[in-house]
């Protein structure tokens, strides 16, 4: 499935990682037959259909989520666990690969997902796959995009590498486990997170956070 890179051109994400994607391309191609496989098909589609320009409107950019490691994870079989994580927004849900026998995996994966609304938590749920069985549930958490998209609206420019513009403090009202802070790196704003799971005896999981700009889209 074909996505925008944070270069402007066409990227791709991988289908099996995508369930549920909303306004995405497949959306687009279950609502109005349209294939937006090719290369530059999902771009033609969004600029020169009613439907495609109709999304535009709406998208802000895209939220890369580039789930890291998962730390002290809870163990759901005999002595390990087999880890992935689910990451939702809204009716979008995307997801890592299977990590086997593994409560501090190591995932460094991306994940995109497109946002429209960033008054909408993103939540996340870690579970662990089972062959025979339904899935068990590893622990749970949800973040707020607001403060790192407010960042993205400064459109700095010209900052020292690795300059903090602000930073996020642990509360009861999120699930971050220590400070998150958001920065400026090589010419983008990223945050980096690490979230305490809920509904679990342990465990936690860092994330960063990076903005894709979608040229045409109502932008931030």
């Amino acid at each position: 499935m074909s996505t925008f890179s944070p270069h402007g051109g066409v990227g791709f994400i991988s289908p099996a990682r995508m369930e549920g994607v909303g306004r995405s391309a497949l959306a687009m191609e279950m609502k109005v037959g349209v294939n937006t496989s090719g290369p530059n098909a999902l771009h033609r589609f969004l600029f020169t259909t009613d439907f495609g320009l109709s999304v535009m409107e709406h998208l802000l950019g895209l939220l890369k989520i580039r789930v890291c490691r998962g730390i002290n994870l809870a163990v759901r079989d005999v002595r390990s666990s087999d880890p992935y994580v689910v990451i939702k927004i809204g009716k979008q849900k995307v997801k890592t690969s299977v990590m086997y026998n593994n409560v501090n995996p190591e995932w460094n994966e991306d994940l995109t997902l497109s946002i429209s609304d960033a008054s909408l938590p993103v939540k996340l749920t870690v579970y662990d796959k089972d062959t025979f069985s339904m899935d068990d549930k590893m622990g749970d958490a949800e973040f707020d995009i607001k403060p790192f998209l407010e960042a993205v609206k400064m459109h700095l420019v010209d900052l020292p590498s690795g300059t903090i513009v602000t930073k996020v403090t642990p509360s009861r009202q999120n699930c971050l486990s220590e400070e998150s802070s958001i920065i400026w790196v090589n010419g983008s704003i990223l945050q980096n997170i690490c979230l305490r799971l809920r509904n679990v005896e342990c465990g936690e999981v860092e994330l960063q956070l990076m903005w894709v700009d979608v040229p045409g889209s109502r932008g931030v």
